[in-house]
């Protein structure tokens, strides 16, 4: 953030930006929460810096609740509102309809979390994403998993085109280093009869390509209890032990289960500062999804500054980024595969949380 300077005054007309959050069930309203505290972080430190052009900058949240219709028609919403940007958004496939319809109507849109490759079905001039693409950071996961001795691996997966984009990536993955996956459907096993088919195959971990906290939970539980699979490693490759509803739900039950988390293995001095006073705002310590949503603003926030406030010109400002974010230097770049502007790469890591200690987590690869 720039150096503080007078705040706006009261009269400022703000600077309106739409934020998409997933704050309600179905969707995953522990991340949302943790996404919007940093997009609100952010937003207030922007004014403590002066505002954009001296005018604050006004959050103009929508809860798209993981339904890729709701989030359409808050974009349609947020673009009749005259909202300068679009930020947020943590499911895949629904920050893939906000990207659409963003790109359609001309609104610049910096997807936070949402890590699909094929973010849009074309090259989006209007759209540029913090989150390392899917097949960036599934590869990490993988190659730490072929690294541990696991060349057989089973994927529990519900249909989904998040979930089987990581199936793909995983089986192509194993594939080119003698290893294989095999697919078990979760629209026909239960819990009982999952571990009876993971006991057959004989791959030594199961990856849950599922939703949370059903079925993911009782799925956990099952195969802790079994003995038959007691050597079998559990693995969350998108994320869900990261935060504490895992850790409440699960106990020791979740504890040991890797899963892809973007932050760095040290913060420098402004992601220090960022993590206390999210840690503060949050009353927990905060995931990579809140330094995720502060980066957004705080990107957005200098974007605006730097460019005006005319939708054309703050897209087309994507290439000349250069913003210190909490997890590293941002820039954008086109990336092979992917269809949007991209900061290639985030910070990834593979953790989990310690048996020793559930509450802590242990660093098991970096990328």
């Amino acid at each position: 953030m720039n150096t503080p300077s007078t705040p706006p005054g009261p009269g400022a007309a703000p600077v309106r930006i739409g934020a998409l959050v997933p704050l309600t069930r179905p969707g995953w309203a522990e991340a949302g929460r943790h996404l919007l505290a940093g997009l609100e972080l952010a937003a207030r430190e922007a004014d403590e810096a002066g505002g954009i052009g001296g005018r604050p900058v006004g959050l103009v949240v929508r809860d798209t609740a993981a339904d890729p219709a709701r989030a359409e028609a808050a974009v349609d919403e947020l673009a009749g509102l005259g909202v300068a940007a679009l930020a947020g958004e943590y499911h895949s496939v629904v920050a893939r309809a906000a990207a659409a319809r963003a790109e359609a109507a001309g609104l610049p849109f910096l997807c936070s979390s949402a890590v699909l490759d094929a973010l849009t079905d074309r090259p989006a001039d209007r759209v540029a994403r913090l989150a390392p693409a899917q097949s960036h950071g599934w590869r990490i996961y993988a190659d730490f998993l072929l690294a541990a001795g696991h060349t057989r691996v089973a994927v529990a997966a519900e249909p989904s085109l998040y979930w089987a984009s990581g199936s793909r990536l995983l089986r192509e993955r194993f594939a080119a280093r003698g290893g294989a996956v095999a697919e078990l459907d979760l629209r026909a096993l239960g819990p009982e009869a999952l571990c009876d088919a993971l006991a057959a195959d004989g791959a030594t971990a199961l990856l849950l390509l599922a939703g949370y906290p059903e079925p993911i939970v009782p799925l956990v539980r099952a195969v802790r209890r079994d003995r038959r699979l007691a050597g079998v490693l559990i693995g969350a490759p998108a994320g869900q032990p990261e935060f504490a509803g895992w850790a409440a739900a699960l106990g020791g039950d979740g504890a040991a289960v890797p899963f892809l988390r973007y932050l760095p293995a040290r913060f420098g001095p402004l992601g220090a500062r960022v993590a206390a006073a999210l840690r503060e705002r949050l009353g927990e310590e905060p995931s990579f999804v809140a330094y995720e949503g502060y980066d957004t603003v705080a990107v957005l926030a200098e974007v605006l500054r730097a460019h005006g406030t005319d939708r054309a010109r703050a897209a087309a400002a994507w290439p000349d980024v250069t913003v210190e974010g909490t997890r590293g230097t941002i820039r954008f770049s086109r990336a092979s595969g992917v269809s949007v502007w991209q900061w290639a790469w985030a910070p990834v890591q593979v953790a989990d949380r310690d048996p020793a200690a559930p509450g802590r987590f242990r660093v098991l690869r970096a990328g």
